[in-house]
């Protein structure tokens, strides 16, 4: 039992769960093989006891000053020194300086709180509660030490920001869209920034406050068919497929250009990937960069070789964008020209040896003889943010309260720009994903490497920092997909299935207390995807933090088989019908998942495939007898009562709509798929190859869409109920 004991020890040190409440109630406990694997990925030496011990102390050793201190308002600003008993207090001073640039000074011995290191506790010590937030730095200095101790204060608040509507009470609603999906008879095979500008403008027109994106992370420029937005080669920047290629400025000023994509053959191509159902990715990048390279000659001669003021803006761009924008550019070119001379170079694991890291001498030597390519990529860069800024300004002239809601994926690909270059935030043995549910009874495997919660708190949670204020510029809410990662992730390690993971802890209240500094330096509110298993621990700690809570209707079910009335959901939540990893309105109504399941081979046992059916029938009428409970209002004269003989058409489907949009959540998003009565889903979870997950367009283009009498009238009867629902309070 001993190795047990040490290993249990460790694993509780590194906050290693050695066993969990699985979906089924039950506790479930944890291999002694994977926890053995976790800390080996995490840096300990589990070569044996002894050894582990020890390099469990090293790691866990008490630093006279923690690395961080993250403080809310309105808590104690009381600072721990782990010192000998018999250091004095009088050798002691502090100094901090504030983010803002002040300075204040002081000694120990007059600011003294306790003293418990008789019992081998800290010293502990008060600073002036009046600092303001920020990130501050805290000197402690002794008498004869060179060096001082040095720590990171991070002041807070105590939630995160909320637009004053919200605050006061409006009810808001808007389209949560997959920007891909949009068509229009100018983009070219993919929805882009461009028609995103126009939908905002058809919202905002039509009373709407937001519209949602799908995460628009960088993906795989040279692997284009790499489409899944929750699989991006880093959360930092942006996909640059959905630039407006026509929009940007050196478009109007390229005779090159111009003379390019008016060729006969060109249109026939743009005609052709703007027609089929499917985005082709692969022809959207051999369109887009056959035109933006010439974009780019146009700006170095036009601007950058003159130093004029948008080629000033640009170079502020580039050095606000620091290290991690080359880590992007550098990643993109060199993935660009390996893949050109080799197409089975899928990411950095298939990069010739010297250039598996960015730090490597090979990789320096790209840098140096590739500049001008990985320059072009900066550029593209620097176009997706300024046209994302034009979208968002654009809401915020035309009066919306929140204007685009971004998505922030839960982790990065492990064959990306982000690990590629990573200097410890990630932890590449391991990959993240989800115990065995009712669901998915063999788990799910994202294949995302975790962030290293040892090292976010080293660095003073410097990379956690960074990936939130990349996503919360220009936009108004920032969804956090699977937001109970900062409270716990399912880490399988390197070579193990999902059901031989663990849970590994994170330090969610200082998280979550840089979330809330973030957001309100941002003016960005949070909503938070907390599908799932949810554990008791984190609802109250997101409701205390401002987080909105994510309410799709269909899994608001009661214990008797209905469904909870949308006016009893939290008042900080969003609520939804449906969303990218479910059926349309349409496809679920009328079973299209289940039969396409089936089809696929997703339901190999005919019993259980019955009795989801058999679920299903029950599920409908539960729906409709609580719109007939509580909202009877809203169902026209021939809908039936028997949900067996009753058709999804746009009357029930305005029904449901309206249902949830009289409810109490803050926000509520609609799909435009349910609009268009459209009955393909644009994801099936757990598909790879035999679903085109994430391609899927919108049935008709966004000018046919809002000429739609039924699309307008849908618009207009929100927009009603949620101001009733605003009064209603």
């Amino acid at each position: 039992m001993k190795e047990q004991s040490v290993l249990k020890k460790v694993a509780e040190m590194a906050r290693i769960s050695d066993s969990y409440v699985s979906a089924w109630g039950d506790q479930a406990n944890v291999e002694d093989d994977t926890i053995e694997q976790l800390l080996t990925a995490l840096g300990y030496d589990t070569s044996c006891d002894e050894a582990l011990l020890k390099s469990a102390q090293k790691k866990h050793k008490q630093e006279v000053l923690s690395p961080v201190l993250v403080v809310r308002d309105g808590d104690a600003l009381e600072v721990e020194l782990y010192l000998g008993a018999s250091a004095r207090e009088s050798e002691f001073a502090w100094r901090l300086e504030t983010e803002q640039g002040t300075v204040l000074e002081g000694y120990l011995q007059s600011q003294i709180v306790r003293d418990d290191r008789k019992q081998g506790g800290p010293l502990v010590f008060a600073l002036p509660a009046d600092i303001g937030w920020g990130y501050h730095t805290l000197y402690v200095t002794r008498k004869r030490r060179k060096t001082p101790y040095q720590m990171s204060l991070i002041v807070t608040p105590k939630a995160c920001f909320k637009q004053d509507d919200i605050a006061k009470g409006k009810k808001l609603w808007g389209p949560s869209v997959q920007l891909y999906t949009l068509r229009t008879p100018h983009n070219w095979g993919i929805g882009d920034f461009g028609d995103l500008k126009q939908l905002v403008g058809d919202i905002a027109a039509r009373g709407g406050d937001f519209v949602g994106l799908n995460p628009i992370h960088s993906l795989f420029p040279a692997n284009p068919e790499g489409a899944s937005p929750y699989s991006p080669s880093s959360r930092r920047w942006l996909n640059i497929m959905y630039i407006d290629v026509s929009s940007v400025p050196e478009f109007a000023l390229s005779v090159e250009a111009q003379q390019t994509v008016g060729s006969a053959e060109f249109q026939l191509r743009l005609q052709k990937v703007r027609e089929v159902q499917h985005v082709n990715y692969s022809e959207v990048s051999a369109l887009k960069m056959a035109v933006l390279p010439l974009l780019f000659a146009q700006f170095k001669s036009r601007h950058l070789a003159h130093n004029t003021p948008r080629a000033q803006m640009f170079l502020r761009f580039v050095e606000e964008g620091g290290e991690s924008l080359v880590h992007q550019a550098a990643f993109d070119a060199m993935h660009k020209t390996l893949h050109e001379a080799d197409g089975c170079v899928w990411g950095w694991p298939a990069f010739p040896e010297k250039y598996r890291h960015f730090d490597s001498a090979g990789t320096k030597k790209f840098i140096q003889e590739n500049q001008d390519l990985i320059n072009l990529y900066m550029y593209l860069q620097w176009v997706a943010d300024t046209q994302i800024n034009e979208a968002q300004s654009l809401a915020k002239e035309k009066g919306m309260t929140l204007g685009l809601y971004r998505d922030l994926a839960v982790g990065v690909a492990d064959s990306g720009s982000e690990t590629w270059a990573d200097k410890g935030n990630l932890i590449l043995d391991a990959s993240i994903g989800a115990p065995p549910d009712v669901l998915g009874p063999l788990g799910q495997n994202w294949g995302l490497p975790p962030l290293n919660p040892q090292q976010l708190q080293a660095t003073g949670y410097d990379a956690f920092v960074q990936l939130l204020r990349a996503n919360m510029k220009h936009c108004g809410a920032l969804r956090i997909d699977h937001v109970l990662g900062l409270l716990r992730l399912w880490w399988i390690p390197k070579g193990k299935n999902a059901t031989q993971g663990a849970y590994v802890y994170y330090p969610v209240q200082d998280m979550l207390a840089i979330l809330a500094l973030e957001s309100h330096r941002f003016q960005c509110a949070v909503i938070g995807e907390d599908l799932g298993t949810v554990p008791d621990e984190i609802v109250d700690i997101l409701r205390d933090a401002g987080v909105h809570s994510y309410k799709v209707f269909f899994f608001e079910n009661k214990a008797d088989g209905g469904f909870i009335k949308p006016l009893d959901y939290a008042a900080q939540s969003m609520s939804a019908l449906c969303t990218h990893d479910m059926p349309t309105l349409r496809g679920f109504w009328h079973c299209d998942d289940l039969k396409l399941g089936e089809e696929l081979g997703l339901y190999p046992d005919p019993e259980q495939l019955q009795t989801l059916f058999a679920d299903r029938l029950a599920c409908k009428q539960g729906i409709l007898n609580t719109i007939r409970e509580y909202n009877p209002q809203f169902l026209s004269t021939g809908i039936g009562d028997n949900a067996q003989w009753v058709p999804m058409d746009r009357y029930l489907a305005d029904a449901l709509q309206l249902h949830v949009a009289a409810g109490s959540s803050a926000l509520l998003s609609v799909q435009l798929e349910d609009w268009l009565e459209m009955d393909k889903p644009v994801n099936i979870p757990g598909t790879v190859d035999e679903y085109p997950n994430w391609r899927r367009k919108l049935s008709v283009n966004l000018e046919e869409m809002f000429a739609r009498e039924p699309v307008n009238h849908i618009a207009k009867r929100l927009t009603e109920v949620r101001d009733q629902a605003s009064k209603n309070g």
